[in-house]
């Protein structure tokens, strides 16, 4: 482990514009990974490649570019395709079977209400200035994985139980023998109102505002509108879930609107199951 200390972010500063960074605006491939998961998953894993470039065009984008990110995905290892007379039929390959349903854990167990032991998992980084690049990658890894930073070279989390998550972003950054972590409660010096400073609670209330703005007031009503309302609300609550550190209650501020949005997304992900998973059917058969 170096010697030398050096703060990787100012305590609470852009964490959540970066987690925004990391996640990604909802391009095609983006959103294809979403549609992977919540409907070929499901099928065994199996679809039709011109399934898939329905749907993307169902979800606004050209014919053109759903056809490139369906190839590209094939070309990076998501997909592996057989041609079957004219046809081309499409499977998930296990690498992407497994992250997806990393994913699908992540998405549909966030947010629960669980208890809380008042533990947090701290991780204590000593990064040397001059690597200003794996400092940039541990930060982003560490940001996706819900910590928060103190500053200082110190990141912190209520879920102790992340401690493997946070070990895998350490090592695909590249720094897994640059950190040391521990498993602890709060002291007598300081208050919580200063560890949760490590987010910047403001913001991602404003993010459960707009989510639960745009959800409340949507009502597909046909096959191919719900398909849409419903790969939307997912890729907009995986995005949530992952700028969402998932604090427990006794963290979250009064009058937070994360129990609402919660709420929202499960009943509108039942309301909307079946008829977004007609619509799929129907491209399968056509």
């Amino acid at each position: 482990m170096s010697a030398v200390a050096a703060p990787l972010e100012p305590p609470g500063a852009g964490s959540l514009a970066l987690r925004r960074r990391s996640v990604g605006p909802p391009a095609a491939r983006s959103v294809l990974l979403t549609v992977l998961g919540e409907y070929v998953m499901p099928r065994g894993g199996v679809v039709w490649q011109e399934t898939l470039v329905g749907a993307l065009v169902s979800l606004g984008h050209t014919e053109q570019t759903a056809r490139q990110a369906v190839a590209r995905s094939t070309r990076e290892g998501w997909l592996v395709g057989e041609r079957i007379g004219r046809r081309t039929r499409m499977t998930v390959t296990p690498p992407t079977e497994r992250m997806l349903e990393e994913g699908r854990e992540r998405i549909f167990g966030f947010g629960a209400e669980t208890e809380w032991d008042e533990r947090w998992l701290v991780v204590v980084l000593r990064v040397p200035e001059e690597r200003r690049r794996l400092r940039h990658h541990v930060r982003t890894h560490l940001t996706r994985a819900g910590m928060g930073s103190l500053g200082g070279g110190v990141w912190i989390s209520p879920r102790v139980e992340r401690e493997p998550l946070v070990l895998a972003a350490l090592a695909a950054a590249g720094a897994t023998g640059e950190a040391i972590s521990f498993r602890t409660e709060i002291g007598a010096i300081g208050s919580l109102v200063d560890v949760v400073g490590a987010w910047d609670l403001d913001e991602l209330a404003s993010e459960y505002v707009r989510f639960a703005e745009r959800f409340t007031q949507l009502r597909p009503t046909t096959a191919e509108a719900t398909f849409r309302a419903q790969t939307e609300l997912v890729h907009a609550w995986r995005r949530i879930a992952f700028l969402d550190p998932d604090l427990p209650r006794e963290l979250l501020p009064s009058g937070s609107p994360k129990r609402r949005a919660y709420a929202l997304f499960h009943r509108r992900h039942e309301a909307w199951h079946g008829g977004a998973q007609s619509h799929v059917d129907a491209l399968e058969r056509r």
